[in-house]
This record gives C-alpha cells, structure tokens and sequence, in this order.
C-alpha cells in the first residue's frame, strides 16, 4: 500500500488576542453575519440562498487572495484532467462544472495510465454505438421483452443498469464501483434514475446533448420493460443466488454442457447480501454472467477491493491503474459532474465565503447512532485527532501577546459538514476568542474563519433537496488543502477521492466509548470496502481471500473493511 503523507508541521509564534479577534470578526465572520441577520441557521436552504446574495454584500473581498481565481474560465487548469475527460461532445452550457472544476481541485497526486485513457475512449465509442436509442439498444430490449431463458450466444452489447440504494455517499461510491466493473465486462452502464437521485449529476458521456443526430444517454429510459426495479432486494426470485439455486442457469461455460442463461440477472452486492449472492466474486461465476444479456446491480459498497481477488480482471486493472490507490480518484473525477444546480450552489457558497482564503481545511463529522457519545466527547476527539495530525491552526490563549504588524498574516478557512451544528459553533467560538498563532515565522498572526453550509440535524432519505446540499457539501470539502473526516463514513470517503488527499480519520466510538487513539491517518485514498465476501464464497480451491491478496490491506478505520 501507498505510504502515508508527511505530517504538517505545527504553527509557530504568537500574536494579539485583540487584533485577530477584530481581524476575524471584520475580515472572515461577516457573510456568517449576514447570514444570521438575513435568516440565522433556521433552515439549510437559507444559508444557500443567502449565500448567493453575497457577492456583492462582500465585494472586494471575494477572490482577493485566491492564486488559483483568473477571468480565464479553466484558471489555467488542465480541464481535461491529464486527458482523463474527452475533448468534445458534449453541450458546455449543459454542464458547468465539467470545465470547471480543474480550477478548484488543490491536489491531483495520479495522472491516468495510457491504458486507462484507452479503455474510457472505447468505452464511450461503444456507449455511443449501444446507448438507448440506437437500433442496438432496441435489439437487446427485445431480447429482454421475451422473458425466456435461451442458449447463451453473443450479443454486440450487453448491459449493466445500476439500481440506487442508501445514503447518497453509499450511491455514489457503488456507482464508481459499478462502472468500473462495466468497463472490465464491455457492457454499457446505465442508471435507473429514482426521483431523488434525479439533477445530481451531469451526464458523464460525449454525445449527450452535443446535437448530434444521435443524443446519448446514462439513464435508464422509463418504458424499460422491467418494472417498479426498487422492489430488488436480498429475497428477490430474479437474484444470482435464487436463480442458481431453483436451477434457472444451467450448464457450465468450462464444459460441454451447453449454458442456459434467463435474459437478466439481478445482483444483489448490499451490505445484506447473503451467501450464494457472493459468488459474484468467484472466477467461474463471472465466466456464467459474461453470457448473460443484461444484468441488474444493486449495491451500497464499494465493492472494487473484492474485483482484484477475481483472476479474469487482474491484470486489466493492474494496467489501467498502475497505483492501486488512484482507483476512486480517477474514476470519480471522470464519471462525477455536479449538475448545474448543484454547481451553483457550490459556486455561490465558495465565492461567498472561502475563495479569499490562502489554505482550507475541511472537517466532516458523522455520528453514527450505534456508536453516539456526547458533543463534549466528539468535540475533544476532534481537537485531540488536529493535535496528533496538525490539522486546524493552533491557538494563542495568552491575553498579553500583541501584534504590531499585519506583515505576514495569512487566511485559512475551516469547513465544516455535519449534520449537527455544535461542532461549527465551538470551532467558531474557539478561534473567535483566541488568535491563531502564525502560519510560519515571522511577525504575523493567522485569519481564521469557520463555515458551515448547512446542518440538516438527520440524514433524510429519499429527498432529492436534502441530497443536492449534501453534494454540493461533498465537492467543497473536496477542494480542501487538508482533510479531517469521520471513520467508516462513506460522504468522508468521497470528499477524500476527489481532492485527491489521505484525510485524518477519526476512529469510530464503538460501544459508545471514544477510543483512546482519536484518529488515524489514512494510507490510501481509495474506500473501504465494508462487507468483502468471506473465503468460502466459492467452492474448491478457487476461493476468493481478500485479505492475502497482495494489493489488499485492512482498513484502518473497520478491521473486516478492505
């Protein structure tokens, strides 16, 4: 595994409690004072829409101080990301933050392999070729309309349709996991969009929107002739394992016994899935799905760590990506795009509030609630993880230090996300009562200025509004110069892959006790996986042990993650 990064160092020197109190309170505070006064924490969406009012409330300050901010649209940036993105295709008007967000990322440690580049650019000329809407797409729904089981034979496209499920960072990690995995299968990813899920994302491939004759697409279309897809579950008849156990595949690819295969196959890879439903880990297995016409998945896991234990994908990820930690990083910064929508609430509350400032540190708390303590608790876990890390800027509680001068002073802001607010407040209160030490030596001090977009109190499923804020949240800490996050939180996990940064973690309180090691930090970008198949998922030996393959490790933050 990738070695960790390097400790930041601490921040030495002293300076006047007076002055940075009146520095914060005039320089970094104001929009939160606006804030209040135009409508207080009273609900999310008044933070956001008041966001987009200051602009000109603080003109003079935003983007006074940001080297990244040029008129030029990219800032100079490589909007291709290394050539991860394809040039054209696409409608720019249809998606904003497709070439802008190169300005905005701080960090990109990976550049994608020739051999990755190759198998996006194939990718999308076979999206092109067999997306709905194309005579080839029609073909195979036909196939699909017969609802008979048939001898396997080969099809020109075969199809993978993702089906949502959980939390919105649980959606977005299995959706990178299941692209991925049609990318290694040559099938066409499509997306069954629920209502929540809708005006997230842009479409990712070219062609869409682009004028072309033919528009493609990643969504599902809604006369897809196999209904009401969220009744999917673990007990589903149509499921890998039930199908293999009332013995609706027959026959095995490796023999003479001709393959018998129904039209679709529904997986179901969720945190509850059982049994035989691991078997989609098994060598032999894939040999049966490749047949199979068109496959259903739903997951809440990102299940890539299990994909390098499966013989027939391991050399084809071995060349696409040579750093096995890049995975989710590359593919979240080539699949990933923020609608319009949720790009200009991005846009507004990062203009607003922390585009002047020099460094950003990002603080994402989940509590859980089978492992809740008190906010005293967490809040000491938080500052005892930034001691032992060097994370957040270091106080000076001495009320008789002074500052004559303001040479050499510089700006940091402190994003916070979390459901709650309390840890926004009495990060606010700390550096509001006590000046920060200075960033390096030297006569000056530091600015610090903490933020929070919103505090939704829980986590509300289903609600297209509650996960537009939680995406724009996830892209603003993912521009963050250091990153502080919560153990085994998948919105943490995210935020950490697109800036490209080995976050922090705090260590779960498991059996309500915060533990004595406050955090940890991560070795690899990449995600935990939660639930990897056990070693006796397949038969013989062929099994699948995850925990001896050479590119696995445990996860610091879930001892049975990888």
């Amino acid at each position: 595994m990738p070695m960790p990064t390097p400790s930041r160092g601490k921040r030495p020197g002293g300076a006047s409690v007076v002055a940075r109190v009146f520095a914060v309170f005039c320089i970094m505070t104001v929009p939160l004072l606006v804030v209040l006064v135009l409508g207080g924490w009273a609900s999310a969406s008044t933070v956001w829409q008041n966001a987009a009012r200051l602009t000109t409330v603080t003109a003079g300050f935003t983007n006074v101080s940001n080297p990244n901010y040029t008129d030029d649209p990219t800032g100079g940036a490589d909007e291709l990301f290394g050539g991860l993105l394809a040039a054209g295709g696409f409608d720019g008007d249809a998606c904003h933050s497709r070439r802008e967000l190169p300005r905005y990322y701080k960090h990109s440690p990976y550049a994608p392999s020739p051999y990755l580049l190759q198998k996006l650019r194939d990718y999308e000329a076979r999206h092109r070729r067999c997306s709905p809407g194309t005579p080839l797409y029609a073909k195979s729904i036909e196939q699909l309309r017969s609802g008979a089981a048939h001898a396997a034979e080969a099809m020109e496209c075969n199809y993978l349709a993702w089906i949502p499920f959980n939390g919105l960072g649980n959606r977005m990690l299995s959706l990178l996991a299941s692209f991925l995995y049609a990318i290694l299968t040559d099938r066409v990813f499509l997306v069954h969009f629920y209502d929540d899920f809708t005006d997230l994302f842009c479409e990712p491939f070219p062609g869409a929107g682009d004028g072309e004759t033919t528009t493609t697409t990643w969504a599902l279309p809604p006369d897809f002739p196999i209904r009401d897809l969220w009744r999917f579950g673990v007990h589903s008849n149509e499921s890998y394992r039930n199908l293999l156990n009332y013995k609706k595949i027959t026959g095995d690819p490796g023999k003479e016994t001709p393959l018998s295969v129904p039209p679709y196959v529904y997986l179901h890879l969720a945190h509850d899935a059982k049994g035989d439903d691991m078997r989609f880990y098994c060598n032999d297995d894939q040999l049966v799905l490749k047949k199979v016409n068109w496959l259903l998945l739903q997951s809440d896991l990102y299940f890539v760590p299990s994909l390098y234990g499966i013989p027939e994908f391991e050399d084809e990820l071995r060349w696409m990506f040579p750093e096995k930690e890049s995975v989710a990083h590359l593919l979240g910064r080539y699949l990933l795009h923020p609608s319009n929508s949720v790009w200009g609430m991005v846009m507004r509350y990062h203009h607003s509030y922390l585009s002047s400032a020099k460094e950003m540190i990002g603080v994402q708390i989940r509590m859980f609630s089978w492992a809740s303590v008190p906010v005293d608790d967490m809040y000491n876990q938080i500052m005892d993880c930034s001691r032992q890390e060097h994370i957040l800027p270091d106080t000076n509680d001495d009320a008789g230090s002074t500052n004559a001068t303001a040479a050499g002073r510089s700006t940091t802001a402190i994003l916070v996300t979390s459901l709650q607010a309390d840890y926004y407040e009495r990060l606010k209160t700390k550096y509001y009562e006590h000046a920060a030490t200075a960033a390096s030596g030297g006569g000056g001090g530091e600015w610090v200025g903490v933020f929070q977009p919103s505090h939704e109190e829980q986590q509300e499923m289903g609600k297209r509004a509650h996960n537009q804020k939680a995406l724009a949240e996830i892209y603003l800490l993912s521009f963050s110069d250091a990153l502080l996050t919560s153990g085994m939180s998948t919105f943490g996990y995210v935020s950490s892959a697109l800036a490209g940064l080995r976050p922090a973690m705090l260590l779960t309180a498991f059996g309500h006790k915060v533990p004595a090691t406050p955090c940890v930090r991560a070795v690899s970008m990449e995600p935990c996986f939660h639930e990897p198949p056990p070693a006796a998922t397949c038969q013989g030996n062929k099994a699948v042990n995850v925990s001896v393959t050479r590119h696995i490790r445990r996860c610091e933050d879930l001892a049975r993650g990888h």
